[in-house]
């Protein structure tokens, strides 16, 4: 299913085809969110920056990503 189908079906009346586009959703910004947090740190940004950037604080960021951008020592 494309990101249009998803989203109709999301907003759907089926509540088990609309929790499985929820899902496939979820799942799409999380993908999203890692590739320009990793390109973000790869350009220097820092954890605060990027924090500000998605609206949450520094450490939850941190927490969630550092392991796999390699920098988690980097505050």
């Amino acid at each position: 299913m494309d990101l249009k189908e998803l989203a109709a079906t999301a907003g759907g009346g089926d509540p088990g085809d609309g929790l499985r586009a929820v899902a496939a959703l979820r799942a799409l910004l999380e993908e999203l969110e890692a590739v320009h947090v990793s390109t973000a740190r790869a350009q220097g940004w820092s954890w605060e920056q990027i924090a500000g950037a998605l609206g949450v604080r520094r450490q939850t960021v941190h927490r969630k990503h550092a392991r796999r951008t390699g920098k988690a020592g980097d505050r």
